[in-house]
């Protein structure tokens, strides 16, 4: 159908190409009709279909990265019956009659997950489509918040995952210069961060001021969780 190809294409535009062609505003209203749609209307839902997608496909030039656990990705709650139904769901599974939450600020920067062999970082991948992500081991390895050995103590084997995002001052700074070169200017920060760490020349990603902050710890053991409530990794 015409909406489930637009979306395509935005997704495209932004997972892929870092070059977002409409507003996040108006994006979620798109995927939120498609959702209401499908749901009025099952027989058009897909498996392919956007809204079964966790994030973005892998860029054919990048080496593909399998996860061992799944990276989950996040689901919207747009008003407050939406917070409520996600409160009835979570007490229903849970078989609890209150639930307590921790709330936190999100950072709109690109999913990493960050593999330690011996304490070592082994390998550093995206999101991808949830499943499959992207090896960018060379261009993580060139920022400075990232811990090529660690200090303390570790399990033979372990999986840190967090988020890889570009200062809103370190932004303006890159399209400054971006300008000054006559180079392509970044839409917004995350897309900076997105376009800077997917470079096939990790001299280019060292160049540009990337920051990570780890939020999670996965394991082959681990039974996967719940990662948060939000589809897409686009604002705080």
């Amino acid at each position: 159908m015409a909406l489930r190809e637009q979306i395509e294409r935005l997704d495209h535009a932004y997972y892929v190409l870092d070059a977002p062609e409409v507003p996040d505003a108006e994006y979620d209203c798109l995927l939120r009709e498609l959702q209401q749609l499908e749901e009025r209307h099952p027989e058009l839902r897909a498996a392919d279909s956007p809204t079964q997608r966790v994030g973005g496909a892998v860029r054919a030039d990048l080496q593909a990265a399998a996860h061992t656990v799944p990276m989950l990705s996040l689901n919207n709650a747009l008003d407050e019956a939406e917070a409520e139904a996600f409160d009835a769901r979570v007490r229903s599974a849970l078989g609890l009659a209150q639930a307590t939450y921790c709330c936190e600020l999100k950072f709109d920067g690109l999913a990493i997950s960050l593999s330690y062999h011996d304490g070592v970082l082994e390998r550093a991948a995206t999101r991808g489509d949830g499943m499959v992500g992207e090896d960018v081991t060379a261009n993580v390895r060139t920022i400075r918040s990232v811990a090529l050995r660690l200090a303390h103590r570790a399990p033979a084997r372990l999986e840190v995952r967090g988020e890889v995002l570009m200062f809103r001052r370190d932004f303006e700074r890159l399209n400054a210069m971006q300008r000054a070169q006559g180079g392509k200017e970044f839409a917004n920060p995350r897309n900076a961060a997105a376009g800077s760490l997917r470079q096939l020349d990790a001299g280019i990603t060292a160049q540009r001021r990337l920051r990570f902050f780890a939020y999670g710890v996965a394991s082959p053991g681990a039974v996967p969780g719940v990662e948060g409530s939000r589809h897409r990794n686009r604002r705080c």
